[in-house]
């Protein structure tokens, strides 16, 4: 066999595999045998398939619901956010807000502070 090149090395392990599938689907064939062709073959074959995907089918109905939902709901929210509103505290940035809620008053930092000092023992 030292005449053979590597072509022929693959080609043996190639018609081995082969008959390694062939012997393992005879032994597949034998433990469970061939399905009855009958008249109701089909519809019984159809059958099974759609009961398996009931549960399928519901859950994407399902999803597709939820997200056709959601979508519906963002393009609610975003028209109802691009009408412009009436009231007018809402026309100033954030910044601005903050500014008119935190104004400081001079009078508040340098004002006089008054202490009472009649309470106090005296030593």
């Amino acid at each position: 066999m030292n005449w053979m090149r590597g072509d022929d090395y693959r080609n043996q392990d190639q018609r081995d595999d082969d008959q390694r599938l062939d012997a393992l689907l005879r032994m597949y064939h034998q433990a469970c045998g061939s399905p009855d062709a009958g008249a109701n073959f089909m519809p019984d074959l159809w059958a099974r398939i759609e009961s398996r995907q009931r549960f399928t089918f519901s859950f994407r109905r399902m999803a597709r619901a939820v997200a056709t939902a959601a979508v519906a709901l963002s393009l609610a929210l975003g028209v109802y956010m691009s009408i412009p509103g009436s009231d007018t505290d809402y026309n100033q940035t954030y910044i601005e807000a903050l500014a008119n809620f935190n104004s400081v008053d001079a009078s508040d930092i340098v004002g006089p502070v008054q202490m009472d000092l009649s309470d106090r023992p005296v030593k």
